[in-house]
């Protein structure tokens, strides 16, 4: 264990460095909207990261550890293979730590795969990575930001038409609440709940009527309370309170939904920063690296989950007035259909086991929901932000991998 000290202190940098870009990337449109606070979106952050990277974060971590390179090539040279991964996480949080100072939000994906890339070439060669698994990965970062921001533009189309520009919007709102409800606990019942109750012990009752029993107690109830709170609303005598009672409804959907963000974040991209650790845990453990049998313990998924909270908590406002407020302004009905999309398309790639970019995903949701904006109103996506986080995702990759490549070059001189 004493062995294990120095990588987990570098894991735990960056995750203190992905926290306080990609969680603040993540929670931007909340806090953009208003729909919640910063204190606010610490909270729902601290207790939704963990448990998506707990709960959820298993495939994705083994993906990075395992899949990205050709592990049987380190099977005769394993200490090789726990000193690159050291490099790993040195390189991953240098670079997180100067983009975020920057307010840039890059993408850890871009980050942890240049990394283990630049290292692995000049430690074993081109042949030592799986290029295939790559080009996996590659292809998710580029249809990421468009799925996401396909869902997003449709979303928000459905409640702009049928409750922002209705005559009478808060009883269509009353209509729509239902449906609002169940979009909602779908996306995340059945993509991630019938996971999550396999591990409750009912052998009785089979994990996916669980997982649909939850979902729908669940919609039930946010409708009534949605339905109580409308109606409470619209009683008050306090106008001031009132000035817009549909954004203030849905800014209580967009707090639900930002807790979803919160917990697909944690579920995929806790891997960025536990996969490299959990490689040189077991190469330590072991005295080899066999993926037959390898898995990420809880310990390092609960480390980076703690990593990730502390870094958006200490450094995390950067970013979040990039996504949230230079791209576009943002309402909370805004805002609600970009992390419902954002949930739902990074959600899916957790589920699969594919590291994907969450800042790609919000940033499409968003670009999506502007262009559909721009058609009725004087809003206009701000391409010059565009330009500026596009250009940081490009040269992440690249600059990952060639200081990856470079410390693991130095570091080798010393302690192979």
């Amino acid at each position: 264990m004493i062995d294990l000290i120095l990588p987990a202190i570098l894991a735990f940098y960056v995750a203190w460095n992905l926290g306080a870009n990609d969680v603040a990337n993540s929670m931007g449109t909340s806090v953009g909207s208003k729909a919640v606070t910063l204190k606010q979106a610490l909270v729902i952050a601290g207790i939704l990261e963990f448990a998506g990277a707990v709960f959820f974060g298993q495939q994705v971590s083994t993906t990075l550890a395992t899949k990205v390179i050709n592990p049987e090539l380190f099977t005769s040279q394993p200490r090789v293979l726990l000193i690159s991964m050291i490099s790993v996480l040195l390189s991953c949080g240098i670079w997180l730590q100067i983009a975020t100072s920057f307010g840039l939000p890059v993408a850890s994906s871009h980050a942890i795969v240049g990394a283990i890339a630049g290292t692995t070439f000049i430690a074993a060669g081109l042949g030592a990575i799986d290029w295939s698994t790559i080009g996996t990965i590659s292809l998710g970062w580029i249809i990421t930001p468009a799925i996401s921001g396909a869902i997003a533009a449709s979303f928000y189309s459905v409640v702009k038409h049928s409750i922002l520009d209705c005559p009478h919007p808060i009883k269509q709102l009353e209509e729509w609440i239902p449906w609002l409800s169940a979009m909602l606990f779908t996306v995340f019942g059945i993509i991630v709940l019938p996971r999550v109750v396999a591990t409750i012990p009912l052998a009785s009752v089979p994990s996916h009527d669980l997982a649909i029993g939850i979902g729908a107690i669940a919609t039930i109830t946010l409708t009534i309370t949605s339905w109580r709170q409308l109606a409470k609303t619209q009683t008050t005598q306090n106008r001031e309170e009132i000035a817009n009672p549909i954004e203030r409804q849905l800014g209580r959907f967009q707090i639900l939904s930002a807790c979803f963000v919160a917990f697909a974040h944690g579920s995929n991209d806790v891997g960025n920063c536990v996969a490299p650790l959990a490689a040189i845990a077991y190469i330590q453990r072991t005295g080899s690296f066999n993926t037959a049998d390898f898995s990420v313990p809880l310990w390092i998924l609960g480390l980076g989950a703690i990593g990730i909270v502390s870094g958006l908590a200490v450094w995390g406002k950067n970013v979040i007035s990039t996504i949230g407020e230079n791209i576009i302004p943002l309402q909370p009905s805004a805002g609600f259909c970009a992390e419902l999309a954002t949930a739902t398309t990074i959600l899916l790639a957790s589920r699969i086991g594919l590291p994907v970019s969450t800042s790609h995903a919000l940033v499409g949701a968003v670009v999506g929901i502007g262009l559909i904006q721009s058609r009725s109103s004087s809003v206009t996506v701000r391409f010059k932000t565009l330009q500026e986080i596009g250009l940081a995702w490009v040269l992440t990759l690249p600059i990952s991998a060639i200081v990856g490549a470079s410390i693991f070059a130095t570091t080798r001189l010393f302690f192979l």
